[in-house]
């Protein structure tokens, strides 16, 4: 038998032995369960609490955020309690820019929404320059800056120390001519 062949053989054998020399060799299985199963299953069951109603034909849902984003969906599952005031979303959401979906909102908003859309916009607009405004600022802004030194406060020192501080200044430069 050729040596290449034999070590790749037991080399095989080795690997699907579980237990010492005397056992059965079996091949380990693994089986890797998708945790996502799990948290859908207990959604699932929160949402039966709630009595929850599938709401068919939605082709998107867009949630505003503070921050001037809109968390985006496309062809989500949308499922409601109204008696509870509940909405579940489940998708795939992306976050997008405001502009990105001005255009295909437009048509859906009535005349509330288009005034609240309004005020997000201008909303959006301060978020924008107050991000632009701080670099202008710190150009301007020198208070962070340490003073330049007008005097020369080692004389100043000098001049305003007490007998006594002479003294001590004479012993401490005796030590250190003995030394």
């Amino acid at each position: 038998m050729d040596p290449a062949k034999l070590a790749k053989l037991q080399a095989q054998a080795a690997s699907n032995r579980i237990g010492g020399k005397g056992t059965v060799r079996r091949k380990i299985v693994r089986k890797t369960k998708p945790s996502t199963a799990q948290d859908d299953k207990k959604l699932q069951g929160a949402l039966k609490k709630l009595n929850v109603q599938p709401i068919p034909g939605v082709e998107e849902v867009n949630m505003f955020r503070e921050d001037g984003n809109v968390l985006h969906f496309s062809t989500p599952k949308v499922h409601a309690a109204v008696t509870a005031n509940t909405f579940a979303v489940y998708g795939t959401g992306h976050v997008k820019e405001l502009t990105e979906l001005v255009p295909g909102i437009l048509n859906q908003l009535g005349p509330d929404s288009l005034a609240s859309l309004r005020k997000l916009a201008e909303s959006y607009q301060a978020i924008q320059q107050s991000q632009q405004r701080p670099p202008a600022a710190a150009a301007d802004d020198d208070d962070d800056d340490v003073p330049d030194l007008v005097d020369n406060f080692e004389q100043v020192a000098v001049e305003e120390k007490p007998a006594g501080e002479e003294v001590e200044e004479k012993k401490e430069d005796n030590l250190e001519e003995l030394n």
